[in-house]
């Protein structure tokens, strides 16, 4: 299966920005595709490298919605946008609903912190301070040491789950 990879240098990115900032503007660059020699595309603005093969594009022409946060006046006979509102006929919640939801939902997220918490206690009661006990099947060293590496990652994501978790029980209303 072949990826598709796009990678752009910072001179063509900053020119991308400057082009939207700047009203109408008109981009052209030249692009170039380059295959590498596992088969992986990528796109760039330099063909500086073997297997790259200019791509002709259409111009591209960008413009802005002059929705900037300036000092700008209206224009003349411009139609102001209403604000959002919701529609009339869009459901509403009664506020005793809303409350019985929200404890559920905070009664699920201390539930799934509270199970978080006890894996990662466990994760660590295995991991052992890096020393964690070698396993029959890990008579080569390396295997040893993969599993060490996996048991080091499992406990930074646990403990990044408990840290989301946590955000997420302090936003609650």
């Amino acid at each position: 299966m072949k990826r598709l990879m796009l990678r752009f240098s910072p001179g063509f990115l900053l020119l991308a920005a400057v082009s939207m900032l700047g009203g109408v503007a008109h981009a052209q660059s030249e692009v170039f595709l380059c295959v590498d020699q596992n088969g992986v595309k990528e796109y760039k603005n330099t063909g500086d490298t073997k297997g790259c093969k200019r791509v002709s594009l259409p111009p591209l022409t960008v413009t802005s919605s002059g929705g900037s946060s300036g000092n700008k006046a209206p224009r003349e006979g411009a139609a102001s946008k209403p604000a959002a509102s919701t529609p009339s006929d869009f459901p509403k919640v009664d506020n005793g609903t809303q409350k019985a939801r929200d404890n559920d939902r905070r009664q699920i997220l201390q539930d799934e912190l509270k199970n978080e918490q006890q894996r990662l206690a466990n994760l660590k009661k295995d991991y052992n301070d890096g020393t964690p006990e070698r396993q029959g099947n890990e008579k080569n060293y390396a295997k040893y040491q993969e599993r060490v590496a996996s048991m080091k990652e499992d406990i930074s994501r646990s403990e990044k789950n408990i840290d989301a978790l946590n955000r997420e029980l302090t936003n609650l209303k």
